[in-house]
């Protein structure tokens, strides 16, 4: 599996009008289910990103995890995270899950996260969303099982 996990202030996902997620402080996470993935990835994904120490501490160092700070989670899916444009500029996206696989992963992937007490809110998987969000820091990481 892919994340980009970005540290937020507060981040929105919106679909047809209707405001699906919403956070204040915490992770936005785009997560992308690749082609063999399995819920043992979806598992070590969800455990990496829930004691990533990407949050200050008091002495203004990175080394508060999103459990430390009681923060919450916006979970997008984002199948484009499996874009390959090496053979030009149109990209890819073969090496994605299919999309039942995709959408299973990806509901798995956030109950994970859900069971280690940390509040999710998502966004509706093969939508047309609109995300906003204020990166903080900015923060930005990438991670992969």
């Amino acid at each position: 599996m892919r994340a980009l996990v970005q540290r937020v202030s507060e981040a929105r996902v919106v679909v047809d009008g209707e405001t699906t997620g919403e956070i204040g402080p915490g992770l936005m996470i785009l997560v992308c289910a690749m082609d063999g993935d399995t819920e043992a990835q979806a598992d070590a994904l969800a455990a990496k990103i829930a004691k990533l120490r990407i949050f200050k501490d008091d002495a203004g160092k990175m080394n508060r995890s999103l459990l430390d700070t009681g923060g919450a989670a916006l979970v997008v899916s984002q199948f484009t995270l499996a874009a390959d444009t090496s053979r030009g500029n149109r990209p890819g996206f073969s090496t994605a899950a299919a999309p039942d696989t995709g959408e299973r992963l990806y509901e798995y992937f956030t109950a994970q996260l859900a069971a280690q007490g940390i509040e999710t809110a998502q966004g509706r998987f093969g939508a047309d969303m609109k995300v906003s969000l204020t990166n903080d820091g900015p923060v930005t990481i990438w991670l992969e099982t």
